[in-house]
């Protein structure tokens, strides 16, 4: 079975039906492929300055990279497998946090976190990061799946202030939204910087994770981003690595493919419920 993740769907699938949405979420994508779109969210300035100059420091990468981590894995799984009611629940608990980051008065880049401009960016960047992990790693998607994946991927933007009507009507129209962004795209020296230290060379893990980790992620955080950011970001690539890197992406691909659907999705079941555990308790969601 060569595409697990296309395979069997309904015809007349119901919008709000969490099992035919489980199909796009691959742990091993979101992890494996996760620095790599850090990396393009923040490659739109005010998004970049937003995340290096934040004051937020229980959610910031830099100083909590666990818990960063966890929260943006949670996210994921309640825009994808939550309920109307999850959603809202977390898009009020990551509001609470985004309030704080907007730029400083006389700052040289304007930005505010509720802006949908720039989260419509960030929806953009995840919906791209899906489907090319599920590309890699299955191969190339059926069109049927192909829009499937797309029309609910509005939901990566709509479980924060995104509005529907902003989401590009389909994905000829995403295309021309994608093209029109990337001139848009620019890394001053702090963000460039923030990116190669924190995201590719994993420098606020714990020392261990560092040293053993470090090769593996530059190499899998360079194959997953397109050119243009490789470039940004002066990573080095060739075809010679981008043949070990396909193989590598397909053999994964070929594990994945005879697991069973819900151990292919986790992490995101598990956080999931551990968000409406939480939830019940009256516990913060981020």
């Amino acid at each position: 079975m060569s595409q697990p993740a296309a395979t069997s769907h309904p015809q007349n699938p119901v919008d709000d039906d969490p099992a035919r949405r489980r199909r796009y979420l691959t742990g091993a994508g979101a992890i494996l492929g996760g620095p790599a779109n850090v990396v393009m969210q923040l490659s739109l300035l005010p998004v970049g300055r937003g995340v290096v100059e934040s004051t937020v420091e229980s959610g910031s990468y830099a100083t909590n990279p666990g818990k960063r981590g966890r929260t943006t894995l949670t996210y994921l799984a309640v825009a994808m497998l939550g309920t109307d009611e999850d959603r809202a629940a977390f898009k009020e608990a990551v509001g609470t946090s985004h309030r704080q980051v907007r730029n400083r008065p006389g700052g040289p880049v304007k930005y505010n976190a509720f802006d949908p401009r720039l989260q419509l960016w960030v929806a953009a960047c995840i919906y791209r990061g899906t489907l090319d992990s599920l590309q890699f790693l299955f191969g190339e998607l059926d069109e049927t799946f192909a829009d499937e994946l797309y029309r609910d991927s509005a939901r990566f933007g709509t479980t924060l202030q995104v509005p529907a009507e902003m989401w590009p009507a389909d994905r000829a129209a995403f295309a021309r939204y994608w093209d029109s962004m990337l001139g848009e795209l620019s890394l001053d020296d702090e963000v460039r910087g923030y990116l190669l230290e924190h995201i590719v060379d994993l420098g606020p893990q714990p020392w261990p994770i560092r040293i053993t980790g470090r090769r593996i992620n530059r190499f899998f955080v360079t194959g997953y981003l397109p050119q243009q950011f490789r470039d940004a970001l002066g990573l080095a690539w060739s075809p010679r690595r981008q043949r070990v890197f396909e193989l590598v992406m397909r053999g994964i691909g070929g594990v994945l493919a005879v697991l069973p659907a819900e151990w292919r999705a986790q992490p995101f079941p598990r956080l999931l419920a551990d968000m409406r555990a939480r939830r019940a308790k009256g516990k913060s969601l981020v």
